[in-house]
């Protein structure tokens, strides 16, 4: 029997996938969930005995976390990326951890086949299909929910002939929760013109009318700290913020954006601690890089974003521009001190000893240690000489 792998979720369109290969298509199913933070134990504990349930030969649990934020959301932070200077990239950046974990499963079953669920109409299907054709190539793509164009209700219908039970009742709001933030479909982002509910987001707003401040550690660009608290790891410190400012509704909006396969789109999302930690990090470098590190920093960081999200984790530009990011870093250690309110935040300032604001050297309004006035006229006639240049020989051929 021919083996083939499956990234399997245990929602509606993976749970069809496993009936249709092994039933239909008579093939060897080895699933397997990658957890990039939006499981707890007991859910993935769910999933793995609904997979066994519908008839799968294995069933694998990768814990990818850790590696998620060290391949990809470290960048991220560093490159203070934000989609159309909106989203952080919550989902688009989880899929392509994904694929990666399922490729590598793929090698490891020793599978000819590997299958996804994704449909016709959205980004996934392109990501998953590049990263699979590019890591392993020769092994051939299975697309069911796509190729055979199925509606949800067709769906349902094929599964209960199956006697599958599970629940059919679809939420009036698709969620998809990951480390780096949560989308949130619904009726109202189907449309150009329409806000979610309050009920609709799954962190419910608890923090009316509180305020408190936050204080982040950064040290070469990455967290450290949070409130003084030490963490082994910066995942465990993106968590405790989303703990802390989620509850206050920070980070929720609605994004609209253009998908791969050229239409547009808008999809709500939630992301206390990745907006919160953007934001912050920014800050910081404003105060310890140079003008030109910024800079370059911004046009790199835009690309890599737009890359990233349209599934090009793989191609080698963007190890180069991660090895400038991380060179950017070296300086970006300090503390930066946050105020949260509902529904928003504020960034109160930074301490940092790699501060170019230093009082050392003068304060801004106020004459320099560095220069003198006299400095600055004569700098000013050599900065502008050119364009001095230029505007008295265009005058000049006017007469």
């Amino acid at each position: 029997m021919e083996k083939v792998v499956l990234g399997f979720s245990g929602g509606l369109d993976t749970t069809f996938c496993v009936k249709y290969l092994t039933e239909d298509k008579g093939l060897e199913v080895h699933s397997v969930i990658v957890n990039t933070g939006g499981f707890r134990a007991e859910e993935l504990k769910k999933v793995e005995a609904h997979a066994y349930a519908l008839g799968v030969k294995t069933h694998t649990t990768v814990d990818a976390v850790k590696g998620y934020y060290d391949s990809i959301i470290k960048y991220l932070i560093f490159g203070n990326v934000l989609k159309n200077n909106t989203y952080p990239l919550s989902v688009s950046a989880e899929r392509l951890s994904q694929a990666l974990h399922i490729a590598a499963h793929v090698k490891k079953v020793g599978a000819k086949l590997v299958a996804h669920g994704s449909t016709g109409a959205g980004n996934d299907q392109v990501r998953f299909d590049m990263i699979f054709q590019i890591m392993i190539p020769g092994v051939e793509i299975l697309t069911p929910i796509r190729d055979l164009q199925l509606s949800r209700e067709a769906e349902i219908d094929y599964l209960k002939g199956k006697g599958v039970q599970m629940n059919f009742e679809k939420s009036a709001y698709s969620i998809n929760k990951g480390l780096w933030g949560t989308s949130v479909g619904g009726k109202e982002t189907l449309q150009s013109k329409g806000m979610l509910p309050e009920s609709a987001w799954p962190t419910p707003m608890t923090k009316e009318g509180q305020t408190e401040e936050m204080v982040i550690g950064f040290e070469k660009g990455e967290i450290k700290t949070v409130n003084k608290k030490t963490f082994t790891h910066p995942t465990e410190a993106i968590q405790y913020i989303q703990s802390i400012a989620g509850a206050y509704g920070i980070g929720r909006d609605i994004h609209v954006g253009d998908t791969i396969i050229g239409i547009k789109g808008r999809v709500g999302f939630e992301a206390a601690a990745p907006m919160v930690i953007l934001k912050a990090h920014h800050a910081l470098e404003k105060h310890v890089l140079t003008k030109w590190q910024l800079s370059w920093k911004d046009q790199l960081a835009q690309f890599y974003g737009n890359w990233l999200h349209e599934g090009q984790i793989l191609d080698p530009v963007m190890r180069d521009i991660e090895a400038y990011l991380n060179s950017a870093q070296d300086q970006v250690t300090g503390e930066v001190f946050i105020q949260l309110n509902p529904y928003r935040f504020q960034v109160l300032g930074i301490e940092s000893a790699n501060d170019l604001m230093s009082a050392k050297f003068g304060k801004y309004g106020e004459m320099n240690t560095g220069w003198t006035g006299a400095d600055v006229r004569g700098f000013t006639k050599i900065f502008g000489n050119q364009t001095s240049i230029f505007h008295q020989i265009k005058d000049s051929n006017k007469k």
